[in-house]
């Protein structure tokens, strides 16, 4: 799968001067399309939408009853901000409380990304996730999460599995 720059990263590139207007707009529309293609593909097949959605409001749920749902919030957007991190184009909004939390898990559409495991110890956070496509492989990797002053910041810990 090929990684592309998020909404904020495009934004932060363009007016670094690293990306052209016309740049910009490629990589909006690239995430327009995508949208796009997400509603013609639920309206195409509402019951398998309809399942993943209670799914991943399910997961959502247990989640921030675990942890709450502004850590939760804040892990997603941390791990979003991880350079070249694909599922990073799901999760880049985390942080805005009008899109609802379930929205950000995707259990049986692909490309997956579920939360496996959040671990607190002394402060620090380990977070364990899944995401890809059957097809490319689901892959679970490991994410260390600091806390920097009100934000996370996270960093991929070694060696990733595989399934």
């Amino acid at each position: 799968m090929t990684f592309h720059p998020t909404p904020p990263q495009l934004f932060d590139e363009f007016e670094d001067g690293r990306i052209t207007r016309a740049q910009l707009h490629a990589g909006l529309n690239w995430h327009a399309r995508g949208l796009v293609e997400e509603i013609i593909e639920a309206h195409e097949n509402p019951v398998a939408a309809w399942w993943d959605g209670m799914l991943a409001k399910r997961a959502a749920d247990r989640w921030a009853s675990r942890h709450g749902i502004w850590r939760v919030r804040h892990i997603l957007f941390a791990l979003s901000k991880i350079p070249e991190f694909e599922p990073a184009n799901l999760l880049w909004n985390a942080l805005h409380p009008d899109v609802p939390l379930h929205c950000f898990f995707r259990m049986r559409r692909e490309p997956v990304f579920r939360l496996l495991e959040i671990e607190n110890r002394k402060g620090i956070l380990r977070v364990r996730v899944a995401h890809g496509s059957k097809e490319e492989g689901i892959t679970k990797e490991t994410f260390i999460l600091e806390h920097l002053g009100n934000t996370l910041e996270a960093h991929r810990a070694p060696l990733p599995n595989k399934t």
